[in-house]
């Protein structure tokens, strides 16, 4: 059994090729014409799924749609996101919402988890600072005064809480069954 040796022609060759196939790409793109944007006057078209600034929305009656049900925090893989919930006018609400945009990945999983579409995703995504801790954007920050993607959802007509009306009177709700009428 003996040891196989690499034929050091056919090595050396190798080599030469990398070396003239490197030098060949440089030679292409060094006589191209540079592509220049003007970036402040000039914003590159972005895709319509884009994900950058996040923002809360509120629900077309004007009330905050956030119910502090603590799923985007659970959810965000970098722990950029943190609230405390509060009960207020027969509502569960955030009392604050905070998140840390120095550490978000703007991932989106954020948004997919929220149940009442209030927190959403823009594509702003002109935010840099040279400060990390003003990147931490509070509640009253993040607050925008429309419904966002989908501005005519109300959690709670869609949820049939009873605290805005009475059972069956919600959307795509049916009246509720006498059970008594249903017996023989």
């Amino acid at each position: 059994m003996g040891r196989r040796t690499r034929n050091p022609i056919k090595a050396l060759g190798e080599v030469v090729w990398g070396a003239v196939a490197g030098l060949w790409t440089v030679l292409i793109h060094l006589f191209r014409k540079p592509i220049t944007e003007q970036y402040p006057e000039y914003k590159r078209p972005l895709p319509i799924r884009s994900r950058a600034r996040i923002i809360l929305t509120l629900d077309p009656d004007g009330g905050e749609r956030c119910v502090a049900c603590y799923l985007c925090s659970a959810v965000c893989p970098v722990t950029c996101i943190s609230m405390e919930g509060e009960d207020r006018n027969n509502r569960r609400m955030a009392r604050w919402f905070r998140i840390n945009f120095a550490r978000c990945i703007f991932c989106g999983l954020c948004e997919e988890a929220c149940p009442t579409l209030a927190i959403q995703l823009t594509p702003d995504y002109e935010m840099c600072e040279y400060d990390l801790l003003s990147m931490v954007a509070e509640k009253e920050d993040l607050l925008v005064n429309h419904g966002g993607k989908d501005g005519e959802y109300n959690y709670y007509r869609y949820a049939g809480v009873t605290t805005l009306g009475d059972k069956g009177t919600h959307v795509q709700e049916e009246r509720p069954v006498n059970i008594r009428s249903n017996m023989p």
